[in-house]
């Protein structure tokens, strides 16, 4: 048998577009640049990295990014407060919600609190009104109460209260169940990590609290989590280390209320990356970068 390599070879046939590595700092070798992608390097969309080390620099320029402010969310807040969902739906009368309000004001206390402390209202009725606030459907008891494997990270639906209720492979259709806020940012997150159609419902924070206890993690998954504030060069370090351990050939980024989730996925094991603290852009490129690429060389 021959082995012949002009099929990796631009102008030989073949689209080198397709195959060439998207950082065009490349460092490589031409043949390195342009190998099958199949057999290694790794995908971000419709960007493909010829090593871990080009997916660690282009990882660096996307947190550089979000560190100098130049990535800008938009808050989604609800039309009515949690008092005219109420008034609106008849749990309370006005004279109810004058009484309600000024003892919030007066304690510095938030206005479902005081309805329920008062008796003037259930957690089932907030409920109601919260899916009346953001327009979204409650969930019925009886659809609730099934155990699911889930492989979105713990530490993100607690901090959303949100839990995963259903899931459809066919459909690609996830329905995630929020106690509190709907919160549109990680439904988008959740969209761009998972591939799947996420659709809010609102819960009672009871049925948020039990469905936690009936999920359990997909086998093969990690969940990694940095609390402290991170350089971009020290977070694409984080992520170059990950990538080598797992033999990554595919990853996903998404920001969300200052929180990025990486998703680095590789032939035997998927791992979500979450950085919960500040960028910091204090310190220098160079040191950290360094410190980056002999890593890099020294796992590979």
């Amino acid at each position: 048998m021959k082995l012949s390599l002009r099929g990796m070879i631009p102008g030989a046939g073949r689209d080198s577009n397709q195959m060439a590595c998207a950082l065009h700092e490349c460092q490589n070798t031409l043949l390195m640049r342009i190998v099958t992608q199949g057999n290694t390097g790794i995908r971000v969309g419709q960007d493909w990295y010829c090593s871990v080390g080009c997916f660690a620099e282009a990882a660096f320029d996307r947190f550089a990014t979000i560190s100098a402010g130049r990535v800008v969310e938009m808050p989604h807040s609800p039309r009515l407060t949690i008092g005219l969902a109420m008034l609106t739906k008849g749990y309370l009368t006005e004279e109810q919600l004058r009484l309600a309000t000024a003892q919030s004001r007066m304690r510095g206390e938030e206005l479902e609190a005081v309805l329920v402390r008062l008796g003037l209202a259930n957690e089932w009725q907030l409920t109601a009104a919260r899916a009346a606030q953001w327009g979204v459907p409650v969930l019925g008891k009886d659809q609730a109460g099934h155990p699911l494997e889930s492989d979105i990270p713990i530490t993100l639906l607690r901090a959303y209260s949100a839990a995963p209720l259903h899931y459809s492979v066919a459909a690609k259709r996830l329905i995630m169940g929020f106690a509190h806020r709907v919160e549109h940012s990680f439904l988008v997150s959740l969209e761009t990590i998972t591939g799947c159609r996420a659709e809010p419902c609102c819960i009672t924070p009871t049925e948020f609290a039990e469905q936690m206890t009936r999920l359990s993690a997909m086998p093969d998954y990690g969940e990694m989590v940095f609390e402290n504030s991170l350089t971009p060069a020290q977070m694409a370090n984080t992520l170059a280390g990950a990538a080598v351990d797992i033999s990554a050939h595919e990853a996903r980024f998404a920001y969300s209320q200052n929180l990025l989730w990486v998703r680095i996925a590789g032939k035997r094991r998927t791992v979500d990356v979450l950085f919960r603290g500040r960028i910091d852009a204090g310190l220098e490129e160079t040191e950290d970068s360094h410190f980056l690429q002999d890593r890099i060389v020294s796992r590979g």
